[in-house]
């Protein structure tokens, strides 16, 4: 297994305590599965900074730790002017967040800004809902589309560099 960094990846939602967190913490279990944990780096941040500091939610750590993902080491930041030119993707969990990433995105990186789930070829819809004030359920539909869009956004990856 190659140690070297192929790429690097910002997952965004909008407060970074539900969605995003749990996208990393998926991806990079998917990461250590295929024994690639070393040649991509990950972090999450939100566009907003409410919550920065603070770990995920207890209702997204609860969930995702029922599928064997843990992201309670995870800590909420705001995405900053720098991440658009060290990220290789910015990918959104929502249109929202996507057009704020747009809007303050230098034009020379605005093409690594994307949406997560253009990756997933089986998802029945383009956004990961926010499920903040919502039930359980929210929490555990995130997790079955975050899984669809880590896995197609692996494959992406192998195919355009390698990994």
């Amino acid at each position: 297994m190659s140690n070297e960094i192929k790429a690097r990846v910002l997952f965004v939602c909008m407060g970074n305590i539900c969605r995003s967190p749990t996208a990393e913490g998926v991806f990079r279990q998917l990461l250590r599965e295929a024994e690639l944990d070393g040649q991509v780096e990950t972090e999450s941040a939100g566009t907003h900074g409410y919550h920065v500091g603070r770990p995920p939610d207890p209702r997204a750590q609860e969930a995702a730790r029922k599928r064997g993902v843990e992201i309670s080491d995870l800590r909420a930041r705001q995405v900053e002017f720098s991440d658009y030119e060290y990220f290789d993707y910015l990918l959104a969990m929502d249109r929202g967040n996507l057009d704020i990433l747009l809007a303050e995105a230098p034009q020379a990186h605005r093409d690594k800004v994307r949406m997560y789930l253009e990756f997933a070829a089986e998802a029945s819809q383009d956004e990961v809902p926010d499920p903040y004030y919502g039930g359980d359920r929210g929490f555990e539909r995130v997790l079955d589309l975050v899984e669809e869009g880590a896995r197609g956004f692996l494959e992406h990856l192998r195919r355009q560099h390698g990994i």
